[in-house]
């Protein structure tokens, strides 16, 4: 296997062309894959970084379309599945020029949602160095969430380092307050704990990065560092230590398109991390790759290669 392994769902996305147009009217779309593992697994092989991608897809153009694309940017595929007659997800997705854009999927009862805990046979930690993990998985199914927790236990009992995203999907949920009580399980179990701001409040109540930080800390079973990412503003990061700091982000002179941003946070402090860089290091190379996701259309079209990113500090040093 990879030094990084992820595990969630990929799937087609329909960006509408037009801007400031609703999904119902728009009449132009342009396909691109998504799917906020999948865009961190994608982001981490584009540095260099030998990437397995576990999932499952359906024996359809969408699947085959989604294993060309990991090919191509260099993520093996050969942990994800094809689940015959089962559908591959996908989602619309509306242009804005300004602010979040509206989003409508199409992925239930999906090839990925029928993934079962027995399906994790195909998985081989030997070489893996840290493993990314989402709340997104796990909402997905009962199955799905119970092969999450079997991973995660694997990856624990083995002793490696787990980056968790709650990336929050409320519709994928039963209700708010299970999506919360789960979530909140799920994250005991990461050693790197990375809300949104927003998320963080939602998930606990409490509106201050250090309060929600705390939060983290106080229930983790294996958390070592939270970091909350402020969007804009950048990320601020507590360890277990009581070490705090807040790391700015980095000014962009247009904003395209936000969805995939906090993947790309995720890919600068994952790459950070592996490459033996320090926290504040590695946070600083996070709020870059977010700052160039922002402004490319597509989930993670704005990723950048080595020599991208290199050229990104060099005009932002």
């Amino acid at each position: 296997m990879g030094e990084l392994l992820t595990i969630g769902e990929p799937m087609v996305v329909f960006e509408a062309q037009e801007s400031d147009v609703d999904l119902a009217t728009a009449q132009q779309f342009q396909k691109f894959s998504a799917g906020a593992e999948l865009n961190v697994a994608i982001g981490m092989a584009r540095l260099g970084h030998p990437v397995d991608y576990v999932s499952a897809v359906g024996d359809d153009p969408f699947g085959v379309y989604l294993r060309r694309i990991l090919r191509t940017d260099g993520v093996a595929d050969a942990a994800m599945l094809t689940k015959p007659g089962l559908p591959t997800g996908f989602y619309l997705k509306q242009r804005v020029s300004h602010g979040d854009p509206a989003v409508a999927y199409f992925r239930q009862g999906s090839a990925a949602s029928h993934y079962q805990p027995a399906d994790l046979a195909t998985v081989n930690l030997a070489d893996v160095r840290l493993a990314h993990l989402s709340g997104i998985f796990a909402a997905l199914s009962p199955n799905c969430l119970a092969a999450y927790r079997q991973l995660n236990a694997d990856l624990v009992y083995n002793r490696i380092p787990v980056t968790f995203d709650p990336n929050l999907r409320p519709t994928l949920w039963s209700s708010t307050t299970e999506m919360i009580r789960v979530t909140n399980d799920l994250a005991r179990y990461g050693t790197f704990v990375m809300p949104g701001l927003s998320e963080g409040q939602t998930l606990t109540g409490l509106q201050e990065p250090e309060a929600i930080a705390d939060f983290y800390l106080r229930q983790g079973v294996t958390t070592r560092a939270v970091i909350v990412k402020l969007g804009a503003q950048g990320a601020f990061a507590k360890l277990k230590d009581g070490r705090q700091f807040t790391v700015p982000g980095f000014t962009v002179p247009r904003v395209i398109d936000t969805v995939g941003a906090g993947d790309g946070f995720a890919v600068g402090l994952i790459s950070g991390l592996l490459e033996g860089q320090s926290l504040p290091a590695a946070l600083k190379r996070a709020n870059a790759i977010g700052a160039l996701a922002v402004q490319s259309p597509g989930d993670n079209d704005g990723y950048p290669t080595r020599q991208q990113l290199d050229q990104f500090f060099k005009r932002n040093h």
